[in-house]
């Protein structure tokens, strides 16, 4: 079985109401982490940033306005499968990206033929996966 899903799309860097320019981004869903999808934003002149957030965020934004805290993702129109806006946020540093819609239609539809919403428990060893990561957390905050 595949254990991954990758896709590259280019996004529209909002730099101002007057600039933009597009940029290519990396798409990527893995069944070890079968709740996420990351986004690895190329910025010319900048290392590659990633960031990771929940697959179920991403489909909600395409149709709605969602998201609460770091990551807001929402249509920018009306219309079924409008461009999408993605708003990313560290303290008071934002950055908005536009993107159409159907490539991440595409994205989704084949992380959810690999792993169907609502039946990520259910793929590899997600549990155990969690348990071990949480043990390493715990074990660095007690020896820190």
């Amino acid at each position: 079985m595949r254990e991954s899903v990758q896709a590259e799309v280019l996004m529209s860097f909002l730099v101002s109401e007057e600039l933009s320019f597009r940029i290519p981004v990396e798409l990527r869903y893995e069944t070890r982490d079968p709740y996420a999808v990351r986004m690895t934003f190329h910025l010319p002149g900048d290392a590659p940033v990633t960031w990771a957030f929940g697959r179920e965020l991403l489909l909600d934004g395409i149709n709605r306005p969602s998201g609460d805290g770091d990551v807001h993702i929402a249509p920018t129109g009306s219309e079924t499968l409008s461009d999408v806006s993605i708003r990313l946020q560290v303290g008071s540093d934002r950055a908005l990206f536009r993107v159409s819609a159907p490539p991440l239609v595409t994205f989704l539809d084949r992380t959810d033929k690999m792993v169907p919403l609502g039946q990520e428990r259910t793929f590899g060893d997600f549990e155990d996966n969690l348990e071990a990561a949480l043990g390493r957390i715990l074990a660095e905050e007690n020896a820190g």
